[in-house]
């Protein structure tokens, strides 16, 4: 089976690297129009050319800081403006921040909540109301497996995706009368630019050898690839998953000792 999503429009934020990049260029290749949402343009602009290549949708390429509501809105408008509608919401922007809890400041704390919490609730608030009254509709929050099993030493971060969990769990609940079907995913450990990023300041052995080593620790042996991913959320995306929504996915490998 292949998904189709021709005719659909696609919003997928921290959409110029890795996983949002990868779920991008799936879901133009299932003939989405696409519109990639991040901070830097030049790398917005490297993205879109990469994705345009195999896509059979449209790729609009739009700077913001997720972080300010202001910039959201802007975004949210010019999108809207290029392609008409919004059908296809992914949050997916966020950095893996970590620290022991007493180390953990205010300023980190709300920093965290502005880019994964408050970046989707103001996103979807958007979008919800057309989503809405078309009746139809996908949300797809991308969080990671310490939502569902915090670590020691994982704040904010785990907290943050948290809420997320819930955040969807609520969304669900109100979209369902509507035919408006949101799902979360939850990373464990895929290949991604912040994984090149932490291999660069290690600064020992090869990228492969990097990903290798962290592999061992996962059942699948090996680290999954941000294509994976993206063939997922593309399903989730589609009319192939119309009775799933309300439910939260472990892209993991079995690394998570939770379901």
């Amino acid at each position: 089976m292949q998904a189709d999503l021709s005719g659909r429009v696609a919003v997928i934020t921290g959409g110029s690297k890795g996983i949002g990049r990868a779920i991008a260029a799936r879901m133009a290749q299932s003939g989405a129009d696409v519109a990639i949402v991040a901070r830097t343009r030049q790398t917005l602009d490297d993205a879109r050319a990469g994705i345009e290549s195999t896509a059979k949708g449209r790729v609009h390429a739009v700077a913001c800081d997720v972080r300010r509501a202001d910039d959201i809105a802007s975004a949210f408008a010019n999108v809207t403006s290029t392609f008409g509608k919004v059908d296809i919401v992914v949050n997916n922007a966020g950095v893996s921040q970590t620290g022991e809890f007493m180390s953990v400041t205010d300023e980190i704390w709300q920093a965290d909540l502005d880019l994964k919490l408050f970046a989707a609730i103001r996103l979807t608030r958007l979008a919800w109301p057309q989503m809405v009254e078309r009746r139809w509709g996908r949300v797809i929050n991308v969080l990671n497996i310490g939502a569902k099993a915090p670590r020691a030493g994982s704040a904010p971060t785990s907290v943050s995706r948290a809420a997320g969990m819930a955040l969807t769990k609520v969304l669900a609940g109100e979209g369902a009368p509507h035919n408006v079907l949101v799902n979360a995913l939850h990373v464990g450990l895929i290949d991604s630019d912040q994984w090149v990023r932490r291999h660069e300041q290690s600064g020992s052995g090869t990228y492969d050898e990097f990903l290798a080593n962290m592999g061992r620790n996962v059942p699948l042996g090996r680290v999954g690839r941000a294509e994976e991913f993206a063939n997922l959320a593309c399903f989730l995306a589609s009319d192939l998953a119309s009775y799933v929504t309300g439910t939260s996915i472990n892209v993991d490998g079995n690394l998570s000792p939770v379901m």
